[in-house]
C-alpha cells in the first residue's frame, strides 16, 4: 500500500476512522523507526488481540473436530465421508496453527479439557442424542484427536 504519510495532527483518532490506513500508517511509522508517533495504546490492544484469537482459532477447530469424533462414535449409521473431510480439514489447519505457534501445541490437554463440553453439545445438538450418550470425560487420547488414520475407516468405505 503506498499511501502518502499523514502528518502527526491527523493520525489522532485515526483507529476510530479508518482500521485498515491505522494499520498501514502504524506498518509505516514503525518501519520507519518513528516509534515516537506510534498509536502505543492501539498497537499494544491490537498485538495482545492477536495472541488471543490465535487461541481462539486453536479452541474453535478442537471443538469442530472432538464433536466430528463423537457423532463418528455415536451414529455409525450416518458416518459420511464429509464427516471425515470436516476432521482432516480441522487437523490441518491445527497442525498449521502449532507450527507458527509451537506454545499453542503445549496447551493442547488444557484446551481439549475446555472445549469437550461444547462439542459434545455440538454433537447432542447435531445428532438429538441425549447427554447420556456422551462420555463426560474427553475418550481420546491427544495423539488420537491429531491422527490423520483416526478413525480408522472401514474397508468397505
Amino acid at each position: 500500500m503506498s499511501a502518502k504519510p499523514l502528518e502527526t495532527a491527523t493520525l489522532d483518532g485515526l483507529y476510530e476512522r479508518d482500521f485498515a490506513l491505522w494499520c498501514d500508517q502504524t506498518a509505516r511509522l514503525l518501519c520507519a523507526g518513528q516509534i515516537a508517533r506510534v498509536d502505543i495504546e492501539h498497537l499494544v490492544e491490537e498485538v495482545r488481540d492477536m495472541g488471543i484469537s490465535q487461541w481462539h482459532e486453536m479452541d474453535r477447530r478442537l471443538q469442530v473436530l472432538l464433536a466430528h469424533l463423537l457423532k463418528w462414535d455415536r451414529q455409525p449409521e450416518k458416518r459420511s465421508r464429509s464427516w471425515l473431510r470436516t476432521m482432516r480439514a480441522q487437523r490441518v489447519d491445527l497442525r498449521h496453527l502449532f507450527r507458527r505457534s509451537p506454545s499453542l501445541r503445549a496447551a493442547l490437554a488444557q484446551a481439549v479439557v475446555e472445549v469437550y463440553p461444547d462439542a459434545v453439545g455440538d454433537a447432542r445438538f447435531e445428532t438429538r442424542l441425549p447427554a447420556s450418550a456422551f462420555p463426560s470425560e474427553c475418550p481420546y487420547t491427544l495423539e488420537q484427536i491429531m491422527d490423520f488414520d483416526f478413525p480408522p475407516v472401514p474397508e468397505s468405505d
